[in-house]
């Protein structure tokens, strides 16, 4: 586990948490409140809501050897996953969240810590290139297929399709919603993305400097306490949204 603090790395994960609040802002606004924003539920608020989560998933990944307690970290994580799906559950049902990205971050977390000994062992460009493969042909086994979006290579049977441990896994069971649904296949391939990104990049140290600058000190504070920011930020936007409207 590396002792060095990567500043970049702490401001790319502050730039990428205020662009999940402006997301989640303007999500409230069309949803909550009928402000017409045509573009949003097309292809251009598709793309801005996936490269939140892509950004996320493997910086989480990547960072993952930069930890000092993996399991108390994926506890924790975990932890602040179930008291998000109880809260929505309890005051935001129609909004609920269940297996939602903090607890797929907590179940990638602490995953990896009996499989990091097998993991070290793989070439990370191999694993890259592996983890990538997976990813792009198991991503839309939530939605009953083989293959990356409109990509189709083939159908899942639809026997895996039932009970809450599958959805959990990734495939959802008939009439299962969740407001935030990132299940641990196809997610995990691309949390080992991250892994392996940094078996590649950290290997040079000109990589390692640069991501040790200071630069943005806001962001990389923000960063640094991204999960305080990503737990209380909707109260915040809907409080304030309500002042408004």
């Amino acid at each position: 586990m590396s002792t060095e603090r990567y500043h970049l790395l702490d401001a790319l994960r502050g730039i990428t948490l205020f662009s999940m609040i402006m997301y989640h802002g303007m999500f409230d606004l069309v949803e909550l409140y009928r402000v017409p924003v045509t573009w949003f539920f097309r292809a251009p608020g598709y793309a801005w809501q996936q490269s939140i989560c892509w950004t996320f998933i493997v910086l989480s990944g990547f960072c993952w050897r930069l930890g000092r307690a993996p399991l108390k970290r994926g506890l924790v994580i975990s932890a602040a996953g179930i008291l998000i799906t109880a809260v929505t559950f309890l005051f935001m049902p129609s909004e609920r969240i269940l297996f939602g990205i903090l607890t797929f971050t907590g179940a990638a977390m602490l995953a990896l810590i009996p499989l990091s000994g097998i993991l070290a062992k793989v070439p990370a460009a191999a694993g890259l290139l592996g983890s990538g493969f997976l990813f792009f042909v198991t991503r839309n086994v939530n939605r009953g297929t083989f293959g990356f979006e409109s990509l189709i290579f083939g159908r899942v049977p639809e026997s895996l399709y039932r009970g809450l441990g599958m959805t959990a896994l990734g495939f959802p069971e008939p009439g299962f919603f969740s407001g935030d649904y990132f299940s641990f296949f196809p997610w995990i391939f691309l949390y080992l993305c991250g892994y392996f990104l940094y078996g590649i990049l950290m290997e040079q140290e000109r990589i390692r400097k640069f991501l040790c600058k200071k630069t943005l000190g806001a962001l990389e504070w923000v960063g640094r306490h991204s999960l305080f920011f990503y737990l209380l930020h909707q109260p915040v936007l809907l409080l304030v949204l309500e002042c408004i409207f």
